[in-house]
């Protein structure tokens, strides 16, 4: 089930989600963001608000991957603003099971297959033989 970031509680929702039958969550969707044009005072986008979504998200991606992590005992699929294997890394280390690319892809439409090749790099020279090690990893 794909959960809604607009929410108070994301690790209610995720949990909610999981007591409803849902065998995963992924997280998160575009936030809802605006932007004005100083000058004609008009705003930037014709339908006035729009979803934001890249590599301005991510931070508040991970932190609700992280909050929907400890909430659950189902996967949690990591979304938002992933473009590099450092990006997975940090995804999977908050708690994500696996990750989702979205806007990358809109740069580069070999940014998958690239982030897999970094990602393969970084796990050799980290002596890492699993990715699946790295899910909840986190170090407090």
């Amino acid at each position: 089930m794909k959960l809604s970031p607009n929410v108070t509680s994301i690790g209610q929702m995720a949990h909610i989600a999981q007591e409803a039958g849902a065998d995963a969550v992924s997280l998160v969707n575009t936030f809802v963001a605006m932007s004005i044009d100083v000058e004609s005072r008009k705003p930037r986008i014709a339908n006035v608000t729009a979803g934001l979504s890249g590599p301005a998200i991510k931070p508040i991606a991970v932190r609700m991957v992280y909050e929907a992590s400890k909430s659950v005992q189902i996967p949690v699929i990591g979304i938002g603003g992933i473009s590099t294997a450092a990006d997975v890394i940090e995804f999977m280390l908050a708690g994500a099971t696996a990750v989702q690319v979205g806007t990358a892809n809109y740069w580069d439409p070999r940014a998958t297959e690239k982030i897999v090749g970094e990602l393969q790099r970084w796990c050799a020279g980290h002596e890492v033989s699993r990715i699946a090690e790295l899910t909840g990893a986190l170090a407090l």
